[in-house]
Protein backbone atom coordinates (compact mmCIF):
# COMPACT_ATOMS: atom_id res chain seq x y z
CA UNK A 1 0.00 0.00 0.00
CA UNK A 2 2.84 2.46 0.81
CA UNK A 3 4.65 1.31 -2.20
CA UNK A 4 1.49 2.24 -4.19
CA UNK A 5 0.72 5.68 -2.79
CA UNK A 6 4.45 6.41 -3.57
CA UNK A 7 3.59 5.98 -7.31
CA UNK A 8 0.18 7.71 -7.06
CA UNK A 9 2.08 10.94 -5.22
CA UNK A 10 5.30 10.41 -7.94
CA UNK A 11 2.54 10.10 -10.89
CA UNK A 12 0.75 13.23 -9.56
CA UNK A 13 4.19 15.28 -9.45
CA UNK A 14 4.78 14.25 -12.57
CA UNK A 15 1.63 15.17 -14.21
CA UNK A 16 2.06 18.89 -12.26
CA UNK A 17 5.50 19.43 -13.92
CA UNK A 18 4.29 18.37 -17.42
CA UNK A 19 1.64 20.81 -17.45
CA UNK A 20 3.92 23.35 -15.89
CA UNK A 21 6.78 22.73 -18.09
CA UNK A 22 7.45 25.43 -21.06
CA UNK A 23 5.57 23.90 -23.94
CA UNK A 24 2.56 22.59 -22.30
CA UNK A 25 2.49 25.94 -19.95
CA UNK A 26 2.59 28.16 -23.14
CA UNK A 27 -0.38 26.33 -25.16
CA UNK A 28 -2.33 26.23 -21.87
CA UNK A 29 -2.29 29.77 -20.92
CA UNK A 30 -2.76 30.65 -24.88
CA UNK A 31 -5.84 27.99 -25.05
CA UNK A 32 -7.19 29.20 -21.83
CA UNK A 33 -6.34 32.62 -22.47
CA UNK A 34 -8.35 32.46 -25.80
CA UNK A 35 -11.30 30.60 -24.80
CA UNK A 36 -12.40 32.65 -21.93
CA UNK A 37 -11.80 35.89 -24.47
CA UNK A 38 -15.04 34.15 -26.18
CA UNK A 39 -17.47 33.48 -23.22
CA UNK A 40 -19.04 36.42 -21.27
CA UNK A 41 -19.74 35.28 -17.91
CA UNK A 42 -17.14 34.52 -15.56
CA UNK A 43 -18.27 31.44 -14.43
CA UNK A 44 -18.52 30.08 -18.08
CA UNK A 45 -14.54 30.92 -18.23
CA UNK A 46 -14.00 28.45 -15.36
CA UNK A 47 -16.03 26.16 -16.54
CA UNK A 48 -14.16 26.02 -19.77
CA UNK A 49 -10.63 26.16 -18.38
CA UNK A 50 -11.96 23.14 -16.87
CA UNK A 51 -13.22 21.57 -20.11
CA UNK A 52 -10.02 22.22 -21.40
CA UNK A 53 -8.35 20.53 -18.61
CA UNK A 54 -10.67 17.47 -18.70
CA UNK A 55 -9.64 16.72 -22.74
CA UNK A 56 -6.04 17.28 -21.91
CA UNK A 57 -5.87 15.14 -18.87
CA UNK A 58 -7.88 12.40 -20.61
CA UNK A 59 -5.64 11.91 -23.53
CA UNK A 60 -2.90 11.55 -21.10
CA UNK A 61 -4.66 8.60 -19.93
CA UNK A 62 -5.85 6.92 -22.74
CA UNK A 63 -2.50 7.08 -24.59
CA UNK A 64 -0.88 5.30 -21.37
CA UNK A 65 -3.72 3.22 -20.43
CA UNK A 66 -3.16 1.80 -23.69
CA UNK A 67 0.45 1.77 -23.86
CA UNK A 68 0.41 -0.23 -20.54
CA UNK A 69 -2.19 -2.38 -21.04
CA UNK A 70 -0.43 -3.24 -24.30
CA UNK A 71 2.89 -4.01 -22.97
CA UNK A 72 0.97 -6.17 -19.62
CA UNK A 73 -0.93 -8.15 -22.47
CA UNK A 74 1.93 -9.36 -24.16
CA UNK A 75 2.91 -12.07 -22.04
CA UNK A 76 6.54 -12.37 -23.38
CA UNK A 77 6.83 -8.19 -22.79
CA UNK A 78 5.16 -9.11 -19.46
CA UNK A 79 7.30 -11.83 -18.44
CA UNK A 80 10.62 -9.45 -19.59
CA UNK A 81 9.65 -6.26 -17.53
CA UNK A 82 8.98 -8.42 -14.48
CA UNK A 83 12.54 -9.93 -14.65
CA UNK A 84 14.41 -6.80 -16.26
CA UNK A 85 12.48 -4.46 -15.05
CA UNK A 86 14.88 -2.53 -13.25
CA UNK A 87 17.50 -2.96 -15.69
CA UNK A 88 15.37 -1.66 -18.39
CA UNK A 89 14.41 1.38 -16.16
CA UNK A 90 17.95 2.59 -14.69
CA UNK A 91 18.88 3.91 -18.76
CA UNK A 92 15.59 5.10 -19.35
CA UNK A 93 15.80 7.20 -16.13
CA UNK A 94 19.02 8.27 -17.27
CA UNK A 95 18.22 9.83 -20.06
CA UNK A 96 15.27 11.68 -18.79
CA UNK A 97 17.05 13.00 -16.41
CA UNK A 98 19.53 14.45 -18.38
CA UNK A 99 16.58 15.63 -20.44
CA UNK A 100 15.04 17.18 -17.82
CA UNK A 101 17.90 18.69 -16.77
CA UNK A 102 18.65 20.09 -19.69
CA UNK A 103 22.11 18.45 -20.62
CA UNK A 104 21.06 16.26 -23.44
CA UNK A 105 18.68 17.52 -26.33
CA UNK A 106 15.97 15.62 -27.84
CA UNK A 107 14.12 16.94 -30.88
CA UNK A 108 10.42 17.89 -30.03
CA UNK A 109 7.61 16.81 -31.80
CA UNK A 110 4.31 17.51 -32.02
CA UNK A 111 0.36 16.13 -32.81
CA UNK A 112 -0.82 19.30 -33.54
CA UNK A 113 -4.16 19.33 -35.72
CA UNK A 114 -4.29 22.05 -38.65
CA UNK A 115 -4.32 25.46 -36.81
CA UNK A 116 -8.14 27.05 -38.68
CA UNK A 117 -9.50 23.24 -36.95
CA UNK A 118 -8.13 24.51 -33.52
CA UNK A 119 -9.44 27.74 -34.11
CA UNK A 120 -12.74 26.40 -34.74
CA UNK A 121 -12.51 23.88 -31.69
CA UNK A 122 -11.63 27.43 -29.18
CA UNK A 123 -14.94 29.36 -31.06
CA UNK A 124 -17.23 26.14 -30.17
CA UNK A 125 -17.46 27.19 -26.34
CA UNK A 126 -16.99 24.78 -23.81
CA UNK A 127 -17.19 21.54 -25.71
CA UNK A 128 -14.58 22.96 -27.99
CA UNK A 129 -12.29 23.83 -24.95
CA UNK A 130 -12.41 19.86 -23.82
CA UNK A 131 -11.50 19.05 -27.76
CA UNK A 132 -8.72 21.70 -27.91
CA UNK A 133 -7.13 20.25 -24.98
CA UNK A 134 -7.34 16.80 -25.95
CA UNK A 135 -5.39 18.43 -29.62
CA UNK A 136 -3.04 19.78 -27.12
CA UNK A 137 -2.23 17.05 -25.51
CA UNK A 138 -0.91 15.26 -28.29
CA UNK A 139 1.89 17.69 -28.68
CA UNK A 140 5.01 17.20 -26.87
CA UNK A 141 8.36 18.99 -26.01
CA UNK A 142 11.30 17.07 -25.12
CA UNK A 143 10.57 17.68 -21.30
CA UNK A 144 7.25 16.60 -21.48
CA UNK A 145 7.56 13.64 -23.55
CA UNK A 146 10.79 12.79 -21.67
CA UNK A 147 8.11 12.70 -18.58
CA UNK A 148 5.21 11.30 -20.25
CA UNK A 149 7.22 7.99 -21.34
CA UNK A 150 10.37 8.25 -19.19
CA UNK A 151 8.27 8.52 -16.17
CA UNK A 152 4.60 7.87 -16.09
CA UNK A 153 4.78 5.24 -18.52
CA UNK A 154 7.69 3.11 -16.27
CA UNK A 155 5.64 3.68 -13.45
CA UNK A 156 2.56 2.64 -14.37
CA UNK A 157 4.10 -0.78 -16.20
CA UNK A 158 5.98 -1.28 -12.86
CA UNK A 159 3.61 -1.10 -10.97
CA UNK A 160 0.84 -3.02 -13.53
CA UNK A 161 -1.81 0.01 -13.12
CA UNK A 162 -3.06 0.19 -16.68
CA UNK A 163 -5.38 3.38 -15.28
CA UNK A 164 -5.13 4.25 -11.85
CA UNK A 165 -1.98 5.63 -12.13
CA UNK A 166 -2.55 7.33 -15.94
CA UNK A 167 -5.57 9.32 -13.80
CA UNK A 168 -3.95 10.61 -10.99
CA UNK A 169 -0.79 11.82 -13.41
CA UNK A 170 -4.31 13.37 -15.36
CA UNK A 171 -5.07 14.84 -12.37
CA UNK A 172 -1.73 16.63 -12.32
CA UNK A 173 -1.36 18.04 -15.99
CA UNK A 174 -4.77 19.40 -15.18
CA UNK A 175 -4.08 20.98 -11.40
CA UNK A 176 -2.14 24.20 -12.66
CA UNK A 177 -4.51 24.53 -16.01
CA UNK A 178 -7.44 25.05 -13.59
CA UNK A 179 -5.68 27.91 -11.43
CA UNK A 180 -5.34 29.54 -14.63
CA UNK A 181 -8.72 29.70 -15.00
CA UNK A 182 -9.89 30.41 -11.71
CA UNK A 183 -7.65 33.48 -12.31
CA UNK A 184 -8.95 34.07 -15.52
CA UNK A 185 -12.64 33.94 -13.89
CA UNK A 186 -11.60 36.36 -10.91
CA UNK A 187 -10.47 38.82 -13.33
CA UNK A 188 -7.11 38.69 -12.05
CA UNK A 189 -4.77 41.18 -13.30
CA UNK A 190 -1.29 39.47 -12.06
CA UNK A 191 -1.61 36.33 -15.10
CA UNK A 192 2.51 37.96 -16.03
CA UNK A 193 3.58 37.55 -12.49
CA UNK A 194 2.02 34.46 -12.00
CA UNK A 195 3.78 33.23 -15.03
CA UNK A 196 6.37 34.23 -14.56
CA UNK A 197 6.86 32.95 -11.07
CA UNK A 198 5.45 29.46 -12.19
CA UNK A 199 8.34 29.57 -14.59
CA UNK A 200 10.93 30.38 -11.78
CA UNK A 201 9.60 27.31 -10.03
CA UNK A 202 9.34 25.02 -13.22
CA UNK A 203 13.13 26.08 -13.90
CA UNK A 204 14.16 24.47 -9.99
CA UNK A 205 11.37 21.93 -9.51
CA UNK A 206 11.94 20.27 -12.87
CA UNK A 207 15.68 20.26 -12.66
CA UNK A 208 15.27 18.82 -8.67
CA UNK A 209 13.46 15.75 -10.53
CA UNK A 210 15.49 15.32 -13.10
CA UNK A 211 18.56 15.19 -10.75
CA UNK A 212 16.55 12.59 -8.71
CA UNK A 213 15.76 10.65 -12.10
CA UNK A 214 19.12 10.56 -12.71
CA UNK A 215 20.56 9.70 -9.30
CA UNK A 216 18.07 6.78 -9.40
CA UNK A 217 19.22 5.49 -12.83
CA UNK A 218 22.41 6.06 -11.87
CA UNK A 219 21.55 3.51 -8.72
CA UNK A 220 19.66 0.52 -10.63
CA UNK A 221 22.38 0.48 -13.51
CA UNK A 222 25.11 -0.08 -11.06
CA UNK A 223 23.01 -2.15 -9.24
CA UNK A 224 21.09 -4.49 -11.32
CA UNK A 225 23.26 -4.29 -14.99
CA UNK A 226 27.11 -3.91 -13.59
CA UNK A 227 25.85 -5.85 -10.02
CA UNK A 228 27.67 -3.71 -7.68
CA UNK A 229 26.81 -4.14 -4.20
CA UNK A 230 25.57 -0.36 -2.73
Amino acid sequence: MTEFLAAGASALWLGILTSISPCPLASNIAAVSYVGRRVAAPHRVLLAGLAYSLGRAVTYVVIAAVVVASLLSVPSVSFFLQQRMNQVLGPVLIVTGLVMIGWLRLPGFTGHAAGAFEQRLAGAGIPGAAGLGAIFALSFCPVSAGLFFGGLLPLATGSHSRLLLPAIYGLGTGLPVVALAVLLAVGAGGIGRAFDAVTRFERVATRVTGGVFLLAGVYLVLTHIVGLSI
